[in-house]
């Protein structure tokens, strides 16, 4: 196969971007909040943002975490939230003083939350004042955490009640976010000299090994992101009259990617929907919207096109369906552009990649079945077991090159070593096909990676947490095909001798462990897990089973 025979579907789409042409995204950022002040950014629970208040509240913000926590360029600080507007203003601030961001899932248990916390080295972290605020004040104790940031009902469009004085204090003394602009507002901040090596982001991930990692992104590996997804689509941009409805959560790289960073530079209108379970508040959005482009999961274009709020939205200005996370289904397409006029592109990518590693372009007139050609600047090969390039039609492990890969995961350095060929390509774990047109499709994954409503689920963490219980002998999970979730986590278990275990009790142990994604949906007994002679155990044989 030719390196990059994809290029030859290119047209006029440039082989390569230039991801040094800003210093840092801090200018991408600062020029955007300059070009389009006036212009409305952020929309949430009735609450609108201009360009020029994240402006101002990212710098107050800014000022704070610099004179009053005593935050430094390099140091971590955790965002713990929804898709609210405080988001891009933390994010904004924390990145105009040199300090990296650590996205943090709300929904992480008191397990979860510590071992992100320690690992990454947080002292700092902003957190909603919902079930979140408990977990951390759980395990606070545990942590280095000595700056605690909340959001409420009283923040610039935040949700849930203000916190007691006694909450307060189990969290450092707590400020809220109002409280903490209005102290910044009166100080200066010194913005750094960020340049594109500067480390940007921690996303953390599970990569192919289960194990909880976090994704060192530089400024310059979300850069090349950015204008990778431009070249895409070029045509489709407008600067400063795109609508984007984002209902993946913003802690997810590509919503932080695409949906915030790429769209607010080219002064996107922003509608950040927290809960997009509750269907019918999305479709008030939707409707008060009228979204030029939408971002989503196969399952949540499934849920909305299934239901009878379709056909009364105004969709006249969609020109953009995007679908990542999990593959997209050809009939949830159909059904979708039936109703819209548009079909859903997909693409593929991974936190480690910044992350989108090939889309379907502008030019794409239909459903492909595929995620679409390598971005620009993009090298791919597909590696057979022996690390042989695999050729065309041909499947092999998906590894990647170009500038917004990570250079590797934070203070892993086993894992790197894992994690990269040995002339730098990055192993993604997921086993991909070629066709002629250079279009990619994922077949499989390497791993036994479970994708939950497109969240990566890892087996071995599961397994760790089930086998945790009491008359529980073995374990072993897969996943299951989902209506709703695409899959779903089916977990078998060899019980003790003698010892009687429920399901009911079995899920009930596994939800205070660990994220409602990850819980078993079913739980199945059984005498023994089939294993190999060596006493693995062999998955494929459970989906037999299943």
């Amino acid at each position: 196969m030719s390196r990059r025979h994809w290029t030859r579907s290119y047209g006029s789409i440039p082989l390569e971007i230039d991801a040094d042409r800003h210093p840092s995204l801090n200018a991408i950022l600062e020029q955007a909040m300059r070009q389009f002040a006036a212009k409305p950014a952020f929309h949430a629970f009735g609450t609108t943002l201009t360009y020029a208040d994240v402006d101002r509240m990212s710098c107050a913000f800014a000022a704070f975490l610099q004179n009053i926590a005593g935050v430094k360029a390099g140091d971590r600080v955790a965002v713990m939230l929804p898709n609210l507007l405080a988001f891009p203003i933390v994010a904004i601030a924390v990145w105009k003083i040199g300090a990296v961001l650590v996205n943090v899932n709300p929904l992480y248990t008191t397990r979860e939350l510590e071992h992100q916390l320690n690992d990454a080295g947080v002292e700092s972290i902003v957190v909603c004042n919902a079930s979140a605020a408990a977990t951390l004040a759980a395990v606070i104790g545990n942590t280095g955490v000595e700056t605690v940031v909340t959001v409420d009902q009283n923040d610039c469009g935040g949700i849930g009640p203000a916190l007691t004085d006694i909450d307060r204090a189990a969290l450092r003394d707590a400020v809220s976010l109002s409280a903490a602009i209005a102290r910044g507002e009166a100080l200066r901040c010194d913005p750094a000299d960020a340049t594109g090596n500067d480390l940007l982001l921690l996303q953390y991930t599970g990569g192919t090994t289960g194990v909880s990692k976090g994704a060192a992104l530089s400024h310059r590996n979300l850069i090349a992101n950015i204008e990778q997804f431009k070249a895409f689509m070029t045509g489709a941009l407008e600067p400063g009259a795109e609508v984007v409805v984002t209902a993946i959560p913003l802690y997810h790289i590509f919503a932080l990617a695409v949906n915030f960073l790429t769209y607010f530079s080219i002064g996107a209108e922003n509608w950040l929907v927290a809960n997009p379970r509750n269907v019918d508040a999305l479709f008030e959005v939707l409707g008060a919207a009228r979204p030029t482009v939408l971002t989503g999961v196969n399952t949540l274009y499934a849920t909305l096109a299934s239901h009878p709020r379709m056909v009364t939205t105004d969709w006249s200005r969609l020109k953009l369906s995007a679908g990542g996370g999990a593959a997209v289904m050809r009939v949830v397409s159909e059904r979708w552009e039936a109703a819209t006029g548009q079909f859903i592109r997909e693409g593929y990518g991974l936190s480690e990649t910044s992350p989108v590693i090939s889309f379907n372009p502008q030019f794409t007139a239909e459903f492909t079945g595929t995620t679409g050609l390598p971005v620009p600047s993009t090298d791919v090969k597909l590696l057979d077991d022996a690390d042989h390039e695999a050729g065309i039609g041909e499947c092999g492990e998906v590894c990647v090159k170009g500038p917004q890969v990570t250079a590797g995961y934070w203070n892993a350095p086993e894992a790197n070593a894992k994690a990269f060929t040995s002339d730098g390509y990055f192993r993604t774990g997921d086993i991909g096909v070629f066709n002629e047109h250079g279009f990619l499709k994922i077949v499989d994954r390497k791993k036994d990676m479970i994708i939950v409503s497109g969240f990566n689920v890892y087996p071995n963490e599961i397994e760790a947490v089930a086998a945790a219980f009491a008359g529980v002998a073995e374990c072993a999970c897969i996943g299951v095909p989902d209506p709703k979730t695409g899959e779903a986590v089916e977990l078998f278990v060899v019980r003790r001798a003698a010892m009687d275990v429920s399901e009911t009790e079995l899920i009930a142990h596994c939800r205070s462990a660990l994220a409602p994604y990850k819980i078993p949906k079913a739980v199945r007994f059984v005498d023994a897990l089939p294993k190999s002679t060596v006493g693995k155990i062999l998955r494929r044989e459970l989906h037999r089973m299943g």
